[in-house]
């Protein structure tokens, strides 16, 4: 029992505790690489699949807790997603619900920001994975499993055998990522609705809710977007006094 007691006192403190800020080299290497996977159309294509998991994931999340029955959440391989719930088709519920899809990755990048920035690198890997587990309950096809899976392994195998600065610098490229890509799924859904494409978006969803246009909708992810980058930018953005002092002596 003591032995018990002695491994969960430290997996608490590993937890909970503070690691180490990656060097600002890294920290601007993952940045463009995190930039560069959301502009360059392959790997988009991609990476898309995490801003999927988080869109729905926000979509189910937000439904359970305003009381909203969740049926379940399905995964496509074009990385499009379908969250079901049941509950009365009005109100404020289902209007929290389908705002919470394009709000979802660019607010989680701002909370992992925050994180990073106060040094909770392993709390930042570690609640990704119970966000993940806590989805994968609810997925109801198989490439929405896999998708998962996928995702959790990657982030454990990092968490569990990377060094610290290989943790460092892979929870700063998923911050980073999801801020970044906060904003093109917000081009693309209006650029899908200029061309009539996407009738039962969830921007066209919360017109037919609330009776504000759609494109005011889609405005709001933008900004929100947006300003989460700002934020989250300027949270994880390295100490100017980290890097001056490299490039003076050189």
């Amino acid at each position: 029992m003591d032995v018990d007691a002695a491994g969960i006192g430290e997996l608490w403190d590993r937890l909970t505790g503070t690691q180490p800020d990656p060097p600002w080299w890294l920290v601007v290497l993952v940045g463009l690489v995190a930039l560069g996977a959301v502009v360059h159309g392959p790997t988009w294509r991609v990476a898309r699949n995490v801003v999927t998991i988080a869109h729905e994931g926000g979509h189910a999340l937000t439904a359970l807790l305003t009381g909203r029955r969740l049926d379940g959440i399905k995964l496509h391989s074009d990385t499009s997603g379908v969250t079901v719930s049941r509950g009365k088709p009005h109100g404020p519920g289902m209007v929290f619900t389908a705002l919470a899809g394009y709000l979802t990755p660019p607010m989680l990048g701002l909370v992992f920001a925050a994180l990073l920035s106060w040094g909770r690198i392993t709390l930042m890997l570690w609640a990704s994975l119970a966000l993940l587990a806590g989805m994968l309950v609810m997925i109801r096809n198989a490439y929405g499993v896999l998708s998962v899976m996928v995702t959790g392994a990657v982030i454990l195998g990092v968490s569990w055998l990377g060094n610290a600065q290989v943790q460092a610098g892979f929870a700063y490229l998923a911050a980073l990522f999801l801020l970044f890509a906060g904003t093109r799924p917000v081009i693309e859904l209006q650029r899908m609705r200029a061309r009539q494409m996407a009738p039962s978006s969830d921007a066209d969803q919360l017109a037919h809710l609330t009776g504000v246009p759609g494109l005011a909708w889609v405005g709001l992810f933008a900004f929100v977007a947006l300003m989460a980058l700002m934020a989250g930018g300027k949270l994880l953005a390295p100490d100017s006094s980290s890097f001056l002092p490299a490039f003076l002596s050189g």
